[in-house]
């Protein structure tokens, strides 16, 4: 698509080791003071030792970067900004550049079969660790990521040093996470889940974990496969660093990006993405995307509700099928029929199958990709997702946790006024929110298009577009003087494709206009997702 050009924002080596100072346009509130870090790919093209290119297939597998932008502001509003960026997959490059080809599971890279099917179960894993192709999302001061007592925390925050990061850390769909330098961005090693608790065993998990927003105690899930595979939800806990199990129940393998959080539950949706044989597949093929089963219609998505007080899975739900990336939030709310009864409210983006999956292949998503004409349009109507509420009604009175009830669909709004890589008012997680807001896609161009908020009271949208400038996720960052839910900005980083050139972009909160850019030096790859940490206030966790 010429009108939209995009391809500098896939295609791209552009990164900054040492701080570069940005050039600052319009106004940054003094609230947004503070680091903002951001994951992704940079780039998928190697040269080979024995010089022939090497090229990711989709957009999942690039080489992951860390990208930090520190944020000052002066008590006069003079603001100032500074960007680095690096490459955290030094052996996974020379792994590609040595063979010219990967020996660890991936995404969605093909492999030889008659290989890989003679490879041992833990070989492959560990393979994959060892790779460390690891940077999805990144968690400021994760629990139980080398556990930091809350005095020295404390100590470190007072002096102002890294801001109050004590501790950085990529994550992905596996359970794995890979520890990062704050400031320097040098990856400092890899540990998988099992160092959490020795029953988290299982190779994958959710990329997204949720933060309790007042204890920024740490919730997610392992999945461990088998012919009768078994998920174990968990938490660990902030203040000590230890992890306990809270519910472990089996159920079909699926790959799942994340899961939801309230007060008292946690929430792990099953959606139609399940894994054939048991697992089996993904040792076989060596990527997720040829280890899914074609989606199939008549499969029920199922909801599996686990007490966070003790009492293991308490309740299990079915809806129509579907399959999505991304929980919004989470929470409970008096059943509108008995109001001795929690009903819990799930928001998620929901997509109708798994083409979205196949269409982030960089043929199909670059603006100079063969495969993007199959994409255009009201072709890629189908990989569009719909902003969704489900209900699921009287869960502290389900007598048989195991019995599935039906779930209820509250809203589905319009694709075009739906969004991706969603986003909230952090504060706001586990509890009833209004806005949500995301990076939009309104088919106008190859990739993403806007950024969109949505009121979840009038089902009204507002947008920011800009032709030609392609958007990342948003980040909310609350006025801390503020009464309002809306009440802060939200910044992104955007791609002038005409330019190749990105910038940091600060949008009013709620009314999508710009306040202030921060302009950068090259185009910054397009990447997945982010973290704020603002400047003395302690949250920066995971939504």
């Amino acid at each position: 698509m010429e009108s939209w050009p995009n391809i500098s924002g896939f295609d791209t080596d552009y990164e900054e080791h040492e701080p570069v100072s940005l050039t600052v346009q319009g106004v940054i509130p003094q609230f947004a003071a503070g680091v903002l870090y951001r994951t992704g790919p940079l780039g998928y093209k190697v040269k080979t030792n024995n010089g022939n290119i090497w090229a990711a297939n989709h957009w999942f597998d690039g080489f992951s970067c860390i990208h930090r932008f520190q944020i000052d502001v002066d008590e006069d509003g003079t603001a100032k900004v500074s960007y680095r960026s690096r490459r955290t997959v030094d052996k996974y490059l020379d792994m590609v550049k040595t063979h010219g080809r990967l020996d660890s599971i991936t995404f969605a890279a093909k492999r030889d079969l008659c290989r890989t099917v003679f490879q041992k179960i833990m070989g492959i894993f560990v393979a994959a660790r060892n790779a460390g192709n690891v940077g999805v999302t990144v968690s400021i001061n994760m629990p139980g990521g080398g556990y930091i007592p809350p005095s020295e925390k404390k100590q470190a925050m007072a002096s102002g040093h890294s801001n109050g990061i004590a501790t950085l850390h990529a994550k992905t769909d596996a359970s794995i996470f890979k520890k990062i330098d704050p400031e320097t961005l040098e990856p400092e090693g890899i540990a998988s889940q099992a160092v959490l608790h020795p029953d988290l065993k299982g190779p994958f998990s959710g990329a997204h974990a949720k933060s309790d927003p007042e204890t920024g105690d740490l919730f997610n899930f392992n999945l461990d496969l088998s012919m009768k595979s078994t998920y174990r939800v968990f938490r660990t806990s902030a203040s000590t660093g230890m992890t306990e199990i809270l519910g472990t129940f089996p159920g079909k393998p699926a790959y799942i990006h994340s899961l939801f959080l309230t007060k008292s539950y946690v929430v792990l949706c099953v959606w139609n993405s399940y894994i054939k044989w048991g697992g089996i597949s993904v040792l076989y093929n060596q990527n997720v995307v040829d280890a899914i089963a074609p989606f199939d219609p008549s499969q029920k998505t199922t909801w599996y509700v686990v007490d966070r007080n003790g009492k293991g899975l308490v309740g299990t739900y079915e809806s129509d099928p579907f399959f999505c990336f991304h929980s919004v939030n989470a929470w409970e709310e008096p059943s509108p029929s008995d109001s001795n009864q929690t009903d819990i409210i799930c928001e998620l983006a929901l997509y109708d199958n798994l083409d979205v999956i196949h269409r982030f292949f960089y043929d199909n998503i670059t603006s100079t990709g063969t495969g993007m004409p199959n994409y255009a349009g009201k072709k890629r109507e189908s990989c569009l997702p719909n902003h969704t509420q489900f209900r699921l009604a009287s869960v502290n009175g389900v007598k048989n946790p195991s019995q599935r009830l039906p779930t209820e669909l509250v809203f589905k709004a319009d694709k075009m006024l739906s969004m991706e890589l969603p986003t909230i008012n952090p504060s706001y997680l586990t509890r009833r929110h209004r806005y949500t807001y995301g990076a939009a896609d309104r088919l106008k161009s190859s990739f993403m298009d806007g950024l969109i908020k949505f009121d979840n009271k009038t089902q009204k949208a507002i947008f920011w577009e800009t032709q030609g400038h392609t958007p990342g996720e948003p980040i909310f960052v609350a006025n801390p003087e503020g009464v309002d839910e809306d009440d802060g900005v939200l910044l992104s980083v955007v791609l002038d494709g005409y330019t190749e050139k990105s910038y940091m972009l600060v949008l009013d909160a709620k009314d999508m206009r710009e306040k202030g850019r921060a302009e950068m030096n090259g185009p910054m790859s397009f990447g997945f997702h982010g973290s704020h940490k603002p400047m003395g206030r302690k949250y920066g966790g995971d939504i």
